[in-house]
């Protein structure tokens, strides 16, 4: 077994995930085990999961999907995974956080340590107010479901450069679905509702970070919500093809043309924020949208 893993399945590291998921409280998954089984739950079960992630022969189960109506109508589909796999997974990301942490782009702020929307834009108004108010906003096509696990995980391994951790990984990206009482595969995408997609999401769209810095271009990303602002019409033009193209040709993911646009300040609704310019520069509020 790998350093990194023991690492992982140490008792203090596990300690740690065993509380934050207790904490988080949450549904019980596909076994039907809730969080207040938990503590029975693992000491009947945890040394024997331990052992079998150690030897690489830890299955984890497949992910309940659920249908949550919108208060505006429509459907928010949840992703469920056991109790189980909700305390290993976060159990993976305390100890790759502060190992990715470095490798990421200081201006994509989602789902990271001392982050947030709110510095978020306060990064986008100092552009704008710099003078960069012609607006790139990508929309990324069912950007979690469609990510090619491939590709990421070799991205994961630029990182981590660990085969035991790297497997455990992998096969919670195969874990499956499970949809009214039917198991399907799941060979693109993320592991759904669990801690693992959010930090595995950065990991794949740094590339798209670090394409974007090498231009010179001024962006903000958070999580697959990303803007680029530029000074001039003509800019925006170039910029929404040719970034467009890198991220479905060279990420092998899909843009949205229909919601991808160029934009103005006014009419941008980004994290839930609109803008107005004022006599001091633009400033930002809850959009009417939102609030």
């Amino acid at each position: 077994m790998s350093k990194l893993l023991d690492k992982i399945l140490s008792r203090e590291n596990m300690l740690e995930a065993y509380n934050q998921v207790k904490s988080n409280k949450g549904s019980a998954g596909i076994d039907g085990i809730t969080i207040e089984e938990m503590d029975n739950y693992l000491r009947q079960n945890w040394r024997l999961t331990k052992e079998r992630i150690k030897q690489r022969k830890y299955k984890p189960q497949p992910v309940l999907r659920v249908e949550i109506p919108k208060p505006n109508g429509g459907i928010r589909q949840l992703g469920i995974p056991t109790v189980m796999d909700r305390m290993i997974q976060q159990a993976i990301i305390q100890v790759l956080t502060p190992i990715c942490e470095p490798h990421f782009s200081d201006t994509s702020y989602g789902f990271r340590p001392n982050r947030s929307c709110e510095k978020a834009i306060m990064k986008l108004l100092e552009y704008l107010n710099d003078g960069y108010e012609w607006i790139v906003d990508i929309d990324l096509e069912k950007f979690f479901d469609t990510v090619p696990q491939d590709r990421l995980m070799s991205l994961v391994h630029n990182i981590i450069e660990d085969g035991d951790t790297e497997s455990l990984i992998r096969k919670y990206l195969h874990s499956g679905v499970i949809i009214n009482g039917q198991r399907h595969k799941t060979l693109v995408g993320t592991p759904q509702g669990g801690k693992l997609s959010p930090l595995l999401s950065n990991i794949m769209l740094n590339e798209l970070d670090k394409e974007l810095e090498k231009r010179g271009l001024r962006f903000v990303r958070y999580a697959d919500d990303c803007v680029i602002t530029v000074g001039s019409e003509a800019a925006a033009k170039r910029v929404m093809y040719s970034v467009s193209r890198f991220i479905e040709k060279r990420l092998g993911l899909k843009v949205n043309i229909t919601k991808t646009k160029i934009t103005r300040p006014r009419e941008l609704k980004y994290l839930g924020f609109g803008f107005w310019k004022s006599s001091a520069g633009w400033k930002s509020r809850p959009h009417q949208d939102s609030v």
